[in-house]
């Protein structure tokens, strides 16, 4: 009797659809993922801005105050700088 070329040679099929539905929901996931972090993103972004809400402004006197302070330049270089800022 005669299959039409459709008897065991077609096996190959299971395999590869079971892949194909498998990588189907991967792409659902990162889907989903990336939409969510998409989402949350600018709440998130808003809030390192400077200015933003909840930022915390620092000027230069305040950067130079707490590195001078962290020990990461000495006492000459503070002086430098701040009256470099000041202008004076």
């Amino acid at each position: 009797m005669m299959w039409g070329g459709y008897g065991w040679s077609g096996g190959w099929m299971v395999p590869v659809m079971g892949l194909s539905a498998l990588l189907w929901w991967v792409l659902a996931v990162v889907l989903l993922v990336a939409v969510l972090r998409w989402l949350r993103t600018p709440a998130s972004a808003a809030l390192d801005r400077p200015g933003g809400p909840g930022a915390v402004r620092s000027d230069a006197r305040e950067v130079l105050d707490v590195r001078f302070a962290k020990g990461e330049i000495d006492a000459d270089e503070y002086a430098e700088r701040r009256r470099l800022l000041t202008g004076g």
